[in-house]
C-alpha cells in the first residue's frame, strides 16, 4: 500500500475546479477515457472474485485447504501487472485499449484496489461508518464518468483559457484559470494530478495542487460565535459580545418544486428504461430527463453558493466557532423533516467551517450531541426536563427568561467557548451557581406507560423503573412475577 502524500511544510493540498467546453471530438475522447476506466474496474472485480468463487466450489467438493486455488491479490501493483499482461490478448480490450491513455485504465484499477481494501477493513471492523459490501460491477448507464491523470502533460496554458491533458490535448475552459495560473507562474503551486468528471450536465476538470497557503488574519481573533442550525432560520448566530443575528433559510428547493413537478410529470409520460424487461428509454424521455436534471443542478449550485458565502463570512470575522454535533442521518429518516434538512445542508456547513478554520489557524468547537443546549437557560443554567420541538419560545421556570428557542441555544453554544477556555464545563454564565439537572434531562426521554398484560402490576413496574436507579425493566418484572406466585 502506497504511503499517503504529505505536502511540504507551509503548503497545503488544494483543488481548483474549472468547467470545460470541449468540442465534439474531445467530448467523445473524454467519454472513451471514462469508459476505459469503468471497463478496467469491472475486469479487476471479476479477476479477483473469480478466485473466491473457485475456492468456494472446490471446498464444496471436499478439496483440502492446502490444495485450494490461491487467493488473487488486489493491490494496485498486482492488478496493474496482470492487466498489462492480458490486455493485448483479452477480446474485451485487444481491439481498442491503445485508443486511450494508460492513466484511464490505472484509474479503474486504483478504484478497484481501494474498493477491496475498504471491504476488507469493514469486514474486519477496522473501518468506521456503515458496513461496506463486496465490490460489484459498474453499469454503463449508472456509472459516474470520471478519469484521473497523474503522469504525462498536465498543465494550465498561459492564455488562462485552455488546459492540456494527456492524450486529450488542449481543451478550452468555460471560465478563466487565472487564479491557478498566477500561483504556478509565481512558483507558489505545482500540479499533482488532474481529474475530469461529467456532472450536472457538463464536463469539469479538477487540479490537485500543492500550494503555499498564507494564514489569513480574522477581524476578531479573540471573539467566539455560537451557531445553531435550523429549518425555520438556516442559522442563528450569537457572538461573545452579546449580538445575535438570524440567517434566513433560502429554501432553494421549495422555490423549484413547482417546476420540478411539471418536469417530473413530463418524464413520467415518456417511455423510460425498465431493467426487468430490458427496455431502453426513448429519445423524448432522455430529453425530458435532461431538462428535469437541469432544475436539480441549478438548485444544487444555488445551495452551494449560499453556503460558501455564509461560512466564508463567519470564518473571516471570528476566531472561534462553536457548533452542535447534529445527527443529520437520523434527521433524514424523519419523513416530515427530511426534505428541508437535506435542502439546508447542515453537514456541509460544518465541513466548510472546519476546513476554512484550519486555513486561518482558528479553532472549531463541536458541542456534545447530548448537550441540552435547547433545554438549558442561557441566563441561569437551569435545564428543562422536556421541550417539544413545536415549542419555539423558551421560557425559564427559574429566572423567568423568555427567549426564542434557537437564540437561546446559540447563546449556550457561544458560552461553551468560554467553558472550554476556563475548564469549568458550565454552559452558561460563569458567575451563576450551577443548577442540578433532573436525571436524564440531557438525553432523549420517553413517558413510561403501564403494562397492559400485567394488569395492576404494570403501574408498580413503571414506578419501580423510575426509582430503581437504572435497573432493567426485565429484572423488575421477573421479581414481581415471583412475588405474585
Amino acid at each position: 500500500m502506497s504511503r499517503k502524500f504529505k505536502p511540504r511544510p507551509g503548503c497545503v493540498v488544494q483543488a481548483y475546479k474549472f468547467a470545460l467546453d470541449p468540442n465534439a471530438g474531445q467530448e467523445q475522447a473524454l467519454r472513451s477515457h471514462c469508459g476505459a476506466a469503468r471497463a478496467a474496474y469491472n475486469w479487476a472485480v471479476s479477476w479477483v472474485t473469480a478466485s473466491w468463487w473457485q475456492r468456494k466450489a472446490e471446498a464444496s467438493y471436499g478439496v483440502v485447504e492446502e490444495e485450494l486455488t490461491l487467493w488473487r491479490p488486489w493491490s494496485l501493483p498486482s492488478l496493474r501487472k496482470e492487466f498489462n499482461r492480458v490486455k493485448t490478448t483479452d477480446p474485451r480490450f485487444a481491439d481498442w485499449w491503445q485508443e486511450n491513455s494508460k492513466e484511464a485504465y490505472n484509474t479503474g484499477l486504483s478504484n478497484a484496489a481501494a474498493a477491496f481494501d475498504n471491504y476488507a477493513k469493514s469486514k474486519q471492523g477496522n473501518r468506521k461508518g456503515a458496513r461496506v459490501g463486496v465490490p460489484r460491477h459498474k453499469t454503463k448507464r449508472k456509472a459516474r464518468l470520471a478519469c484521473r491523470f497523474t503522469t504525462g502533460t498536465i498543465r494550465v496554458e498561459s492564455d488562462s483559457r485552455h488546459v492540456t491533458l494527456p492524450r486529450l490535448g488542449r481543451i478550452r475552459t468555460h471560465e478563466p484559470t487565472i487564479k491557478l495560473l498566477a500561483r504556478i507562474q509565481a512558483d507558489r503551486a505545482r500540479i499533482l494530478s488532474a481529474t475530469v468528471r461529467h456532472e450536472r450536465g457538463r464536463w469539469f476538470v479538477s487540479f490537485q495542487v500543492e500550494t503555499a497557503r498564507e494564514i489569513t488574519h480574522v477581524d476578531h481573533p479573540g471573539a467566539a460565535i455560537g451557531i445553531d442550525l435550523g429549518v425555520k432560520h438556516l442559522a442563528v448566530l450569537a457572538d461573545s459580545s452579546g449580538q445575535t443575528r438570524y440567517e434566513p433559510n433560502p429554501k432553494h428547493l421549495d422555490g423549484a418544486l413547482k417546476l420540478l413537478r411539471f418536469h417530473s410529470h413530463r418524464v413520467s409520460r415518456r417511455r423510460g428504461p425498465d431493467r426487468r424487461t430490458g427496455q431502453k428509454p426513448s429519445k423524448r424521455w432522455e430529453k425530458a430527463n435532461r431538462q428535469r436534471n437541469k432544475v436539480h443542478y441549478r438548485v444544487a449550485n444555488l445551495r452551494t453558493d449560499a453556503l460558501h458565502k455564509l461560512t466564508t463570512r463567519v470564518r473571516a470575522e471570528y476566531g472561534t466557532v462553536v457548533l452542535e454535533d447534529l445527527n443529520v442521518a437520523g434527521m433524514l429518516r424523519n419523513k416530515r423533516l427530511a426534505r428541508r434538512v437535506a435542502d439546508a445542508g447542515f453537514g456541509e456547513i460544518r465541513r466548510q467551517l472546519t476546513y476554512k478554520g484550519r486555513r486561518n489557524s482558528c479553532s472549531t468547537i463541536v458541542a456534545n450531541r447530548w448537550n441540552p443546549t435547547s433545554k438549558s437557560c442561557s441566563h441561569c443554567g437551569a435545564v428543562k426536563a422536556k421541550l417539544p420541538l413545536h415549542v419555539r419560545v423558551f421560557t425559564c421556570d427559574t429566572c423567568g427568561l423568555v427567549l426564542d428557542r434557537d437564540e437561546n441555544a446559540a447563546r449556550n453554544l457561544v458560552a461553551l467557548a468560554a467553558a472550554c477556555t476556563t475548564g469549568t464545563g458550565v454552559a452558561g454564565d460563569q458567575d451563576t451557581p450551577r443548577v442540578s439537572k433532573p436525571r436524564g434531562a440531557d438525553r432523549k426521554t420517553r413517558r413510561q406507560r403501564p403494562d397492559r398484560n400485567t394488569g395492576g402490576a404494570g403501574g408498580q413496574v413503571a414506578q419501580a423503573c423510575r426509582t430503581s436507579g437504572g435497573r432493567k425493566r426485565e429484572t423488575v418484572v421477573g421479581t414481581l412475577k415471583r412475588d405474585t406466585h
